[in-house]
């Protein structure tokens, strides 16, 4: 199994437009997670904004 997996591999990195293709993947996955936390960090940021509106109307009485 593992000497399968092992001589996949090593064809993977003799081949450059694999090697170029998994080097492209990195990057992908680099500014996926990158993109994820700016989304995630936005995402609480406008939670909270909407948590203090929503304070707000309630201290107004404009919501119960």
């Amino acid at each position: 199994m593992w000497g399968c997996a092992m001589r996949t591999i090593v064809e993977l990195l003799e081949n450059e437009e694999a090697v170029t293709s998994v080097e492209y993947a990195v990057v992908l996955g680099m500014i996926l997670m990158a993109v994820f936390g700016a989304i995630g960090s936005l995402g609480d940021q406008a939670g909270g904004m909407w948590g203090g509106i929503q304070n707000n109307l309630k201290d107004v009485g404009f919501i119960k």
